[in-house]
């Protein structure tokens, strides 16, 4: 249903819409993306997103352990998909600027209400550490207990670090198999130290120094 709005929305936009659709005013991208969404390049989902966490994971050059395991312990949450398993195949080349909706469609609200269920089962008996951007909360609210982490120096976060570092967190639990938070917790980062434990409910917000 989301999938059909968006590419309905886009058959029918001035070039100003879908440059406000798309966070773009560059023509070329503009007119590339303004076609057939379901007949766009596909590839396996986390090989389709790139930005400074996943330049850090580094995906590809990790061994195929940690690659399965990234497969199939990753969520991602998509702007126009919502949330995606990172080794399923088939998502299609697409853009849409964080936030954007079409008329009073949103996604973010509309995968909230239609998925919280499913993700709520699917994640019944897993151990969550929530490495999501704060925008994507907006999405699922976590019901159970679960971990997240921030990242600062000098007592600030730091944009640019504190996503490179969800990046380098993720690929060195992959690399260990991760199982558990409490397996988590004994597992030391390069140039990280843990300053503060805060609970909080039913999250535990784990915050690293970056030194």
């Amino acid at each position: 249903e989301a999938l059909q709005k968006y590419q309905n929305f886009i058959n029918t936009a001035t070039n100003e819409q879908l440059s406000k659709l798309f966070g773009t005013k560059k023509q070329d991208i503009i007119e590339y993306y303004k076609g057939n969404l379901f007949d766009k390049e596909i590839q396996k989902v986390i090989e389709r997103y790139d930005g400074v966490a996943y330049d850090y994971l580094n995906y590809t050059k990790l061994n195929n352990q940690a690659q399965q395991y990234i497969d199939q312990n990753l969520i991602i949450f998509s702007n126009l998909f919502g949330p995606v398993l990172a080794g399923d195949f088939g998502l299609p080349d697409y853009k849409l600027k964080q936030g954007e909706k079409l008329e009073t469609f949103i996604f973010e609200k509309f995968y909230k209400e239609h998925f919280t269920s499913c993700l709520d089962e699917y994640l019944e008996s897993e151990d969550i550490l929530d490495l999501r951007a704060g925008f994507y909360e907006k999405f699922y609210k976590i019901n159970k207990p679960y971990t997240t982490m921030k990242f600062i120096k000098n007592g600030k976060v730091v944009s640019h670090w504190a996503k490179a570092y969800r990046g380098i967190v993720l690929a060195k639990i992959a690399q260990h198999n991760i199982k558990s938070i409490s397996q988590l917790m004994d597992l030391s980062f390069e140039n990280l130290t843990i300053k503060e434990i805060i609970k909080n409910k039913l999250k535990t917000e784990i915050i690293y120094e970056i030194i």
